[in-house]
């Protein structure tokens, strides 16, 4: 064992008592020392307290990875009853749309100092509740729901007991609930969706929609339907299609099936509510002879990166989803540091992208 300068042994782990080693030297006193902030400022900056300003906040952090400081984390955690962890769940880790979502959460949530844990729910009951249960018994700190079924879950759960569970609901939420959420304006951005096909002179408009248990689809199907009634059209029920997946299958065999109505009320477009169905649906349609655009229009929503490379490229709207996933994370912080905060709800702008499928 290398001697110490006093001739004492040096501590195997010298961040026993909290304070981490790193290249440039040093515990937090040292990382405050080199910022020229106080000891208990850095300290704020890690646990992910918000009264911090955001110049400070970004120097310490800057400081943090430049020296590799890192806190002793069992040694916090049994001090402070911590576990330095965050849920994110997730309905299907095959969608892509989920991907930068979890991105954004994890770039968040490393900066202050937390772990996340990515969750598949599969939208089944048994494991939602195993989530949750592990927010009961402070096993993890707080969770972030990306899964219609479990916002809902989740939803039913929190009218039913009187404390609310740290978590934050991220694109499904119900605004009358009181949990923080973060989402877009799903009838304003269906409705825009709808518009752009009607003005391209397309009248007869399907749509594929996933449950419509789920709110964000029931507010898309409105979206649609208003869209058309404005245009002088009636949504048909016939032009109306619900599936239980958002997968590329389910988009090409709801496709097809719309294909086979009567001529006079065969669709001129379809909007699919998720990229993923909406690039089956392309597929769908090309299985059955019609050709995108020129007998059937096609726009997505989301904007996964396959939307710009399919042929032809596809019409969608486009979440903000890295933005979707680190805005949820410092919801989720501002509540951790402040249990009795009142954390708002946060919409954020969609957009349309027009490519060459509508």
């Amino acid at each position: 064992m290398p001697a110490h300068p006093s001739g004492s042994p040096q501590p195997e782990n010298a961040d026993a008592q909290g304070a981490g080693e790193g290249a440039r030297g040093g515990s937090i006193a040292a990382v405050a020392q080199r910022v020229g902030v106080s000891v208990a400022t850095v300290s704020r900056v890690l646990n992910g307290h918000a009264n911090v300003r955001a110049a400070t906040r970004e120097r310490v952090l800057a400081e943090v990875e430049a020296s590799g400081y890192r806190v002793n984390e069992l040694a916090r955690n049994l001090r402070t009853a911590e576990s330095r962890l965050l849920l994110t769940m997730v309905p299907d880790f095959g969608n892509p749309f989920y991907a930068e979502i979890v991105r954004g959460i994890d770039s968040v949530a490393r900066q202050h100092g937390y772990f996340m844990l990515l969750c598949d729910t599969g939208a089944d009951a048994g494991r939602e509740r195993g989530y949750f249960d592990l927010l009961r018994r402070h096993r993890a700190d707080g969770a972030i729901c990306l899964d219609p079924a479990t916002v809902q879950q989740a939803n039913r759960l929190m009218a039913a007991e009187s404390a609310a569970l740290p978590w934050v609901a991220c694109c499904e939420f119900d605004p009358d609930v009181g949990v923080p959420f973060v989402g877009i304006d799903n009838y304003r951005a269906a409705h825009d969706a709808v518009r752009h096909l009607i003005a391209r002179g397309r009248r007869r408009v399907a749509l594929i929609n996933s449950d419509e248990h789920y709110l964000y689809a029931q507010q898309r199907r409105d979206g649609w339907r208003d869209a058309l009634a404005e245009a002088g059209v009636e949504a048909r029920d016939v032009w109306r299609v619900n599936v239980n997946c958002l997968d590329y299958d389910a988009g090409a065999q709801a496709a097809a099936a719309l294909m086979h109505l009567p001529a006079e009320h065969a669709p001129e477009a379809i909007f699919a509510v998720s990229d993923t169905l909406a690039v089956g649906v392309v597929n769908g349609l090309r299985s059955v002879g019609r050709r995108v655009p020129d007998d059937v229009a096609v726009v997505g929503f989301d904007d996964i990166a396959l939307a710009a490379r399919i042929d032809p490229p596809l019409t969608t709207i486009a979440q903000p989803m890295r933005e979707l996933g680190e805005t949820a994370a410092r919801l989720l912080l501002r509540r951790l540091a402040d249990p009795r905060a009142s954390v708002p709800g946060v919409l954020l702008p969609h957009r349309l992208v027009i490519r060459e499928s509508a």
